[in-house]
């Protein structure tokens, strides 16, 4: 391990001090989840290629609810074929270490992190895993009803219909997760409490994440404003490696999160036993 990186944690781990994690898609992509940006994120309707900017929106949802649902029940589909991979086992690791110094804070919405076992976790992208009226009549989030896995060019059924059915007012429901055209909230994605535990960070560790999102790069912005530590786990560089360089007690650990957490952790004091 770099030494400025073995300094930096070891001070952290002296101090007893809070850490707020922040994960992307970088993660997940080492247990098979694409990022569903480049080819994999294409989705036909009619004679047209549709962009997951377009297929992720509340205006297409409006406009074409079928052919949004049949886009996120493929996507479920892979997500739920995955398994957790050394990254998100060693994130579990350290929270049993730290406890209540712990805030996990995930973009991804596959789950991967809970299914591991991690508890203190904020989804500010929300989570596959739940769905929730449409029309916001009150009925809270439900779990997504299982569906078999499906292909793409599958055509969206009268029983599928059913069964994203609200309960309570008889309209859509919708997948639990955050459109591009929609904002943070508390209620929904836990803006609030993500921006309170980076504002009590004393080290924020980023791990695969380009920072093309809002939130995201608040917290980071936040956290150097502070100047507090900040380690960016990433095989390229991006916003937060620059960030962590720019800052005295920064760095930018090159490499995946499979093959740079599991020391990360170790130097914060969480072992193989405390998981």
């Amino acid at each position: 391990m770099d030494e400025k990186l073995a300094g930096i944690l070891s001070e952290i781990r002296r101090r007893q001090g809070r850490v707020v994690v922040l994960t992307g898609a970088g993660i997940s992509a080492e247990s098979g989840i694409p990022t569903f940006r480049g080819v994999e994120g294409y989705w036909v309707v009619g004679s047209r290629n549709y962009m997951p900017q377009e297929m992720a929106t509340r205006a297409m949802f409006d406009e074409a609810p079928e052919e949004v649902w049949r886009w996120y029940l493929y996507r479920f589909g892979v997500c739920k074929d995955a398994s957790p991979n050394a990254g998100h086992h060693a994130l579990v690791r350290l929270e049993s270490a730290l406890g209540d110094r712990f805030t996990l804070v995930t973009q991804n919405i596959d789950g991967l992190h809970r299914r591991a076992g991690s508890r203190r976790v904020f989804c500010i992208h929300g989570d596959a895993a739940w769905v929730r009226c449409a029309a916001d009549c009150g009925v809270g989030l439900l779990d997504l009803p299982p569906f078999p896995p499906r292909t793409k060019d599958q055509p969206f059924t009268g029983d599928e219909r059913r069964k994203l059915t609200c309960p309570r007012c008889g309209g859509w429901l919708r997948p639990h997760v955050l459109w591009f055209d929609e904002c943070y909230d508390e209620a929904n994605y836990r803006m609030d409490s993500a921006l309170r535990a980076a504002g009590a960070a004393d080290l924020l560790l980023v791990v695969g994440t380009s920072g093309a999102t809002n939130l995201p790069m608040q917290i980071g912005q936040l956290v150097f404003m502070r100047g507090a530590a900040m380690v960016d786990v990433n095989p390229e560089e991006n916003p937060f490696s620059e960030l962590a360089e720019r800052s005295p007690l920064g760095h930018f650990a090159r490499g995946s999160a499979c093959e740079r957490l599991p020391e990360i952790v170790a130097a914060l004091g969480a072992t193989s036993s405390s998981a």
